[in-house]
C-alpha cells in the first residue's frame, strides 16, 4: 500500500454515508428543496470533515495506545502498518480541525447571517465540542472511548446533534415529534459502532479497550444491538404514522427490510469476524433510510 492509497484507507470512506444521513433527514425535514441549498451543502461538508477527522483521531489514538495490533480482526490501520507516522498523523489532525472550523462558521453565517447572533454563537460553541469529541474518542489519558461511553456520544452527535439541529438551521425552531427521527438515526449509528466493538471484544479486551461491549460481555451486547436496531425502527414508525397524510409518507419502510435480515444474521454469527461485513450493511441501510425518508417528505 502506498501513502495516497493510506490516506484514503485512513479516511474510511465507508463510513461516510452514514455520518451524512442525519443532515439528509434534517434537511429534509427543514426544507422541502433542502438539495439547492448553500446550508445543506456546508453542514453535508461539515458532518464529512467531522467524520474523517474522527477517523484519522481513531487511528492515531488508537495507534498509540497499541490497541490496533495483530489480534485486531478489521482492516489494518495506516498507524499500524507504519505507512503514515504519528507526526504525519498528529498534523492531519489540526489541519483537518482547522478546515472543518472554517466550513462550520461558514455554515452558521450562511444559516444566520448577522442577524440571530444568539443563535450563531450557540451553534458555534457546538461545533467546537463536536471537534473536541471527534478526537478525544481515542486520543489522551480522558478518551471516553476507553471508557465505555462512545455509545453514548455517537447517539448525541450522528442523531440528536445532526438532525435536530441540521432542521434548526432551516427553520429556526423546534418541534417534538423531530426527535423521533433524530433518534433514530442516532440508534442506528450507535449499532453501528456496537457492531464494531463487538467484532474486536477479544482485541479491545486485551488491549484495555473498555467499550461498552467489553463492560457488558459479548451475551449482553447482543441483546442490545436487537435493542438498537428495533428501537431504531419502532421511533421512525411513530413518527410516519404521527404526521402521516399519505402512503409515500411511509416509503421509508422498505429500508426496515434488510435491517431485519440484519438481526437474523447477528443472531446466528458465532465468530467475531463475521461481523465485519454487517458493518457495512447497517452503514448503507441507514444511509438508504435517510434517502427514503427525505423522498417520503418532499414527494
Amino acid at each position: 500500500m502506498n501513502k495516497i492509497k493510506a490516506w484514503v484507507s485512513t479516511a474510511r470512506l465507508r463510513t461516510l454515508p452514514l455520518s451524512v444521513s442525519g443532515i439528509i433527514v434534517g434537511s429534509a425535514l427543514g426544507h422541502k428543496n433542502f438539495i439547492g441549498t448553500t446550508v445543506f451543502w456546508l453542514a453535508i461538508a461539515t458532518t464529512l470533515g467531522l467524520q474523517i477527522l474522527s477517523n484519522f483521531a481513531n487511528d492515531y489514538g488508537d495507534g498509540v495506545k497499541g490497541t490496533d495490533n495483530e489480534d485486531r480482526i478489521g482492516p489494518e490501520r495506516a498507524l499500524q502498518s507504519g505507512i503514515i507516522s504519528r507526526n504525519e498523523m498528529k498534523k492531519s489532525i489540526i489541519l483537518t480541525s482547522i478546515l472543518t472550523l472554517v466550513v462550520a462558521i461558514a455554515l452558521i453565517y450562511a444559516a444566520f447571517g448577522k442577524e440571530n447572533f444568539l443563535y450563531s454563537i450557540f451553534f458555534f460553541v457546538l461545533g467546537v465540542i463536536a471537534i473536541i469529541a471527534a478526537i478525544q474518542y481515542t486520543v489522551g489519558n480522558s478518551a471516553y472511548g476507553y471508557k465505555g461511553y462512545g455509545d453514548v456520544f455517537v447517539f448525541i452527535f450522528f442523531g440528536l446533534v445532526s438532525v435536530v439541529g441540521c432542521y434548526f438551521l432551516f427553520s429556526k425552531q423546534l418541534t417534538g415529534s423531530i426527535f423521533l427521527p433524530a433518534i433514530t438515526i442516532g440508534l442506528l449509528s450507535t449499532a453501528v459502532l456496537n457492531l464494531n466493538n463487538m467484532r474486536d471484544h477479544d482485541s479491545d479486551k486485551k488491549a484495555g479497550k473498555n467499550t461498552l461491549v467489553v463492560k457488558l460481555g459479548v451475551s449482553a451486547s447482543r441483546k442490545y444491538h436487537f435493542i438498537l436496531i428495533l428501537g431504531a425502527m419502532l421511533a421512525m414508525f411513530c413518527y410516519g404514522l404521527i404526521l402521516y397524510e399519505k402512503p409515500i409518507n411511509l416509503l421509508f419502510v422498505i429500508a426496515f427490510i434488510p435491517l431485519i435480515v440484519h438481526l437474523r444474521k447477528v443472531s446466528k454469527v458465532k465468530q467475531p469476524k463475521l461481523l465485519d461485513p454487517e458493518l457495512k450493511k447497517v452503514a448503507l441501510t441507514t444511509f438508504l433510510l435517510s434517502i427514503l425518508f427525505s423522498l417520503s417528505q418532499i414527494l
